[in-house]
C-alpha cells in the first residue's frame, strides 16, 4: 500500500490482479449478474480514488469487498430491478470448473440440484444473514475478515452466521454445517 500511495501504478495493478477474482465472485453473489465486471471495475476505480481514507495497516481485501458490495447495491438500485437469481446462477456456473467427461452424470446432476437449492435458500434469508454466509463460505473469508468487511463485531458475525446456518438447515432439510455450505 505504501507503493500505491507513493503513486506507483504497477503496485495498484498488482492489487487489482490479486483481488479481481474475489471481487467478481462478491459482485455476482450479491446480485450483479451480467453487470459484475462493470461493478468491479467501478469499485476498483472508487477504491483508488479513496486511497486517502484507507486506514494504514488495514487489510485491503475486506475494504475492497465492502466497496464492491456497496457498488453492487448502487447498480441494482439505480437499475430499479430485483436481483436476478437465474442470471446469478448462470454466472456462478460459468465460473466453475468444467466437469470432466469421465465424471458420473448422476453425481453432476445431484451437485447441480444442490447448488440450485442452496441458491434459492440463500435468497430467502434476510440481507444480513445472506451477507454473512456469502462472505464466510462462498467468498471463503475467515471470521475476522468477514467481521472487518461487514463492519460488525466478531461476536455478531458468529451469532448471525449460526442463525443463518440454522435457517438454511431448516429450509434445505439437511445438515448445513461448515464445509457443506460452500
Amino acid at each position: 500500500m505504501a507503493r500505491v500511495r507513493a503513486g506507483e501504478a504497477e503496485a495498484y495493478a498488482q492489487l487489482v490482479r490479486a483481488h479481481t477474482g474475489v471481487a467478481l465472485r462478491a459482485a455476482v453473489a450479491f446480485g450483479a449478474g451480467a453487470e459484475a465486471e462493470d461493478v468491479v471495475q467501478s469499485a476498483f476505480f472508487k477504491a483508488y480514488q479513496s486511497l486517502g481514507r484507507f486506514r494504514e495497516g488495514a487489510a485491503f481485501r475486506p475494504w475492497l469487498l465492502r466497496i464492491v458490495v456497496n457498488e453492487t447495491r448502487n447498480t441494482l438500485r439505480s437499475a430499479g430491478r430485483a436481483r436476478a437469481v437465474a442470471g446469478r446462477e448462470a454466472v456462478l456456473r460459468g465460473a466453475e470448473p468444467v466437469i470432466p467427461e469421465s465424471a458420473d452424470p448422476a453425481v453432476a446432476a445431484l451437485a447441480e440440484e444442490r447448488r440450485t437449492l442452496l441458491t434459492a435458500a440463500l435468497d430467502e434469508l434476510s440481507e444480513e444473514h445472506r451477507q454473512v454466509v456469502t462472505y464466510r463460505y462462498l467468498l471463503e473469508m475467515d471470521e475476522a475478515e468477514t467481521a472487518r468487511t461487514l463492519g460488525w463485531p466478531r461476536g455478531t458475525v458468529k451469532s448471525r452466521l449460526n442463525r443463518a446456518l440454522k435457517k438454511l438447515e431448516k429450509k434445505l432439510g439437511t445438515e448445513a454445517g461448515g464445509s457443506d455450505v460452500g
